[in-house]
């Protein structure tokens, strides 16, 4: 039987009969059906597939797995338990991927932050002298208030408020940002007593690094489908002879997996204690360098893909910030610290990654990764270093959109592109470009020129970094 669609055109209504006539609306009115509508990720809309959101999830997830060895390393010198972070690490970074993938469906993988995890253990442990139970209520509250800005509308007012010329800069100082971790990673450059010295690249993981590095760019170079992914394995076989790609410590055991020392192990006693203002620095710069990192990364990442549409916004960007504050909150109930959009998803993207299948893919192995970190070990660093290096390179193609013969706009660019990999951190490089962008303009009597949110954010950074030096 078919179906129609009728609009009421008349009814009289007397004591005793009602009338109702009916006609057809047209074929050009009637409401067209989305043929994507429904379907969980649209892979036909976003022109990918599922082979290619499986081969983009997998590749960011080798090159992000780090973490799960790494965060523990941190956190454990706080008195954690070194087995529970890293199921909390495992737990947490897959909750965060599930919530990108099924709120916002965008190929971006969340885990424990770098530099955030360092930050809790030697400022907010350490340094301001909070228990590691105080410390995961800092990072909850700060989720809070990342979670309150990105439902608010303040939220795409700061992604408006950012230049097209900074957007630019973002996106490339993020490029090197990520080649400076992949030549970290692979031991290529090494910290000396030149601040970076170039380490010896004639055997090791930095040999092994420069081969896979050749083998990667050979691979991009015949536009072979899923090159990063395969450079990956390839040069993690490559290293076994090597002695680079360890295969002595693979074992698969449930003995001694328990979450429960750190699981719920937040405490909110005794937070003032050291004083209203150490705890309102700790709780604000976790709250922006979490905001800006993700901003960053989604801006950056996003754009470099061209998945921002024509007003440079990033699709159901704001289903994504939400996804990753929800995720920093479940981060601390789990027992570890900020959880991030992690800038190594642009790996997977890089691979046509379009959709939440891929973050998907990254959940589905960080919760194998639980009882699995020992293969998922045997991947090297100097393995998955090529593949951050040839990312950055293509970010860094974002400079050509760069009026450099502006001053007014070059400075703070430059700033902003060199501060990322220089102080090796995100927010850090959008601070310092707000902060240039802004005094520059009213230097010059170009108020109207900043955005009003613009000045507020810059003043932000200003505090935050007066916060952080008393």
């Amino acid at each position: 039987m078919k179906k129609f669609f009728v609009f009421p055109r008349k009814c009289i209504d007397n004591a005793r009969i009602k009338t109702y006539n009916f006609y057809v609306a047209p074929k050009n009115i009637r409401k067209r059906r989305d043929p994507h509508q429904g379907k969980l990720f649209q892979l036909k809309k976003h022109n990918t597939n599922v082979r290619t959101e499986v081969i983009g999830g997998l590749t960011t997830f080798f090159a992000m797995a780090y973490i799960i060895f790494v965060n523990p390393n941190f956190l454990s010198q706080t008195g954690m338990d070194h087995t529970a972070v890293m199921l909390a690490t495992c737990v947490s970074a897959a909750i965060g991927c599930f919530l990108t993938a099924f709120m916002a469906n965008v190929p971006f993988a969340q885990a424990p932050g770098m530099g955030l995890n360092a930050f809790f253990t030697y400022t907010i442990c350490f340094g301001m002298g909070y228990t590691w139970q105080q410390g995961l209520a800092i990072v909850f509250i700060s989720g809070l208030i990342f979670l309150a800005i990105s439902v608010s509308p303040i939220r795409k007012q700061i992604i408006d408020s950012i230049p097209a010329p900074l957007k630019a800069a973002i996106s490339a100082g993020i490029g090197l940002f990520i080649c400076l971790i992949g030549l970290l990673n692979a031991g290529i450059v090494t910290a000396g007593n030149n601040l970076l010295d170039l380490s010896s690249i004639t055997s090791g993981p930095a040999l092994l690094a420069l081969i896979g590095l050749i083998i990667t760019g050979i691979l991009m170079a015949w536009k072979v489908k899923g090159a990063l992914f395969i450079g990956i394995l390839v040069t993690t076989v490559i290293g076994i002879p090597m002695g680079v790609t360890n295969l002595s410590n693979v074992s698969i055991s449930f003995e001694g997996i328990s979450i429960a020392p750190t699981f719920f192990k937040l405490s909110f006693v005794g937070l003032l204690s050291k004083g209203i203002l150490p705890l309102l620095t700790a709780i604000v710069t976790f709250a922006m360098c979490d905001c800006f990192d993700t901003v960053g990364t989604l801006i950056g990442t996003a754009g470099s893909a061209g998945m921002l549409d024509e007003n440079g916004n990033l699709p159901r960007g704001d289903k994504a910030l939400i996804a990753d504050a929800v995720a920093t909150c479940t981060g601390a109930l789990m027992g570890t610290s900020t959880v991030t959009t992690f800038v190594e998803s642009s790996t997977g993207i890089s691979e046509g990654a379009r959709t939440g299948l891929s973050s998907v893919v990254v959940g589905i192995l960080f919760l194998l990764g639980c009882v699995l970190a020992p293969i998922a070990g045997i991947i090297p660093s100097a393995a998955t270093a090529p593949a951050l290096i040839i990312v950055g390179m293509f970010m860094i193609g974002n400079v050509a959109k760069i009026d450099w013969s502006d001053v007014e706009v070059a400075l703070p660019c430059f700033l902003t592109i060199a501060m990322m990999p220089f102080a090796y951190s995100i927010s850090d490089g959008i601070g310092f470009g707000f902060i240039s962008y802004t005094l520059i303009k009213m230097a010059r009597g170009k108020f109207k020129e900043v955005p009003v949110l613009l000045y507020i954010l810059s003043a932000l950074f200003v505090v935050m970094y007066i916060l952080a030096a008393l």
